[in-house]
């Protein structure tokens, strides 16, 4: 009896929101879920703002710095001075010849080019004129939403309207088009001839330059002043700061209303009272208490929170 009035009030509340759409009525939203497979339902619910309060460093007293005086640096130091540059002797060596033979093109190479044309098959495929879609249903207050404002959780679900094909034909390449060549190679000749072996050139032969050793005394690094900071001083104060902000969750898949019944509560109630959280007793009832435990488990484990879903089932262990 419970779960035909739960159906009774799912079917209710999916005419009231679908009538809301038509309307243009309050839903501070016009996305549509995820995905379009059919027999999925999913919800958003608000959540309010989330605040912490942190401890923060302020300045009480700003940082400075002082100028500090630094003297000259020098060192002696000895280097290799330049006391008779360097020069070049030039040697000429005359070039040598050799006798070479090559063979020369005395009739060039002849091709002769035929052309085979293409051949095609003809085919047939469906080709798609109109493609699959659905429509969105939208419903409100869903038994997975927790709280009992029933403009705080929607939920949509999506019907099939199947595809069309035509059938067309078309042509496809068996072979495309070919040439062939014909070849008639070269003809050539040995010819002898006189060539240079290596050529005339001009050997250079370098006289080094010669150094001698002098002392001198250098900068290594000019007078300067240095700048030491003097470190600011900080105090902790308390801030309110704003952790997350409240609003409406993303779609989240959830239960359709025809699958949320008094058993599937029971065992969502078992398991959270097996994982040490107090939902109260196993009535199969989306109760208060219930509502408070499945928020807690949802908080602590990182799932999203507001409604019955898929994903804390799943952490819950319950199919």
């Amino acid at each position: 009896m419970r779960i035909q009035l739960n159906y009774l009030l799912a079917l209710f509340l999916s005419f009231s929101f679908s009538f809301a759409i038509a309307q243009g009525s309050d839903i501070p939203f016009d996305d549509l879920p995820p995905t379009n497979e059919f027999g999925k339902c999913y919800a958003k619910c608000k959540v309010p703002d989330v605040y912490e309060t942190v401890s923060v460093q302020k300045v009480k007293k700003e940082a400075s710095t002082k100028l500090e005086k630094v003297p000259a640096v020098y060192e002696t130091v000895t280097e290799q001075v330049l006391a008779k540059e360097g020069y070049t002797k030039y040697k000429t060596i005359p070039a040598t010849f050799k006798t070479i033979t090559e063979q020369v093109m005395v009739e060039p190479e002849k091709t002769k080019i035929r052309t085979l044309p293409a051949k095609y098959e003809t085919k047939t495929r469906q080709v798609l004129e109109t493609p699959e879609r659905g429509q969105w249903v939208r419903k409100r207050k869903s038994p997975n939403c927790f709280s009992q404002n029933p403009d705080d959780c929607y939920v949509a679900c999506y019907e099939k309207i199947p595809a069309k094909y035509r059938t067309e034909k078309y042509q496809v390449l068996v072979q495309p088009a070919s040439t062939t060549q014909d070849v008639t190679p070269a003809k050539y000749k040995t010819v002898s001839k006189r060539v240079i072996d290596q050529p005339a050139r001009v050997e250079e032969i370098p006289v080094p330059a010669q150094y001698k050793t002098v002392t001198k005394k250098v900068l290594v690094s000019p007078e300067s002043t240095r700048e030491t900071t003097i470190p600011a001083v900080y105090t902790d104060i308390k801030e309110r700061r704003l952790v997350s902000k409240g609003g409406y969750t993303i779609w989240t898949e959830i239960l359709c209303a025809e699958k949320t019944t008094n058993s599937k509560v029971r065992r969502v109630q078992e398991a959270l009272a097996k994982m040490g959280y107090s939902p109260g007793p196993a009535d199969g009832v989306m109760g208060i208490k219930t509502q408070t435990a499945l928020k807690q488990f949802q908080t602590d484990k990182g799932l999203p929170i507001g409604n019955l879903n898929l994903e804390t089932l799943k952490a819950l262990g319950v199919n």
